[in-house]
């Protein structure tokens, strides 16, 4: 078999080139997929456990009774402290962001911005947001817990908003 390069151009070597590229970009996406896929289920395993540990605690708590307390201290009739609850995870449910070694749980005035990416905002991948507004005691009372594990974060199945009720 004779290979002839008499007529090949710059448009065969253009061809030739992208033809490689997307071979060796397939390849890439196809080996690192696994790893991808270990750090999102890690992130929603992670928001998965804050969102348990609330509900627990609504659980506990019944329905606000005196004396009673939840475990990072707020008394079960009164408002909770979205800074406690969040020192509460960070220091005792040893969570860990797969993307950075930030703080893996924080609180935003709105989860679903920071877990959707909204509006030009950063996103912080890996990061699970509490809303920073105390969680008040009335019945009905809504608290956000969003978390982005995919990019691009605003894409439908990347990322997890969760509402609780009090």
């Amino acid at each position: 078999m004779k290979i002839s390069f008499k007529n090949f151009g710059l448009l065969e070597l253009l061809v030739l080139t992208s033809a490689i590229f997307v071979i060796g970009m397939l390849i890439w996406t196809a080996s690192t997929r696994p790893a991808v896929e270990a750090k999102a289920n890690l992130v929603k395993e992670n928001h998965n456990k804050v969102v348990d540990l609330i509900n627990d605690e609504i659980n506990n708590c019944g329905n606000n009774e005196e004396g009673k307390f939840t475990v990072w201290g707020d008394a079960c009739d009164e408002e909770w402290i979205a800074e406690k609850v969040v020192n509460y995870i960070n220091n005792n449910l040893k969570i860990e962001n797969p993307f950075s070694d930030d703080n893996t749980v924080k609180t935003d005035p709105d989860p679903r911005i920071k877990a959707e990416g909204k509006a030009g905002q950063a996103v912080e991948m890996g990061v699970i947001f509490v809303m920073s507004s105390n969680f008040l005691p009335e019945p009905g009372s809504e608290w956000i817990v969003g978390t982005c594990f995919k990019s691009p974060c605003v894409a439908a199945g990347n990322n997890e908003l969760t509402s609780i009720y009090r």
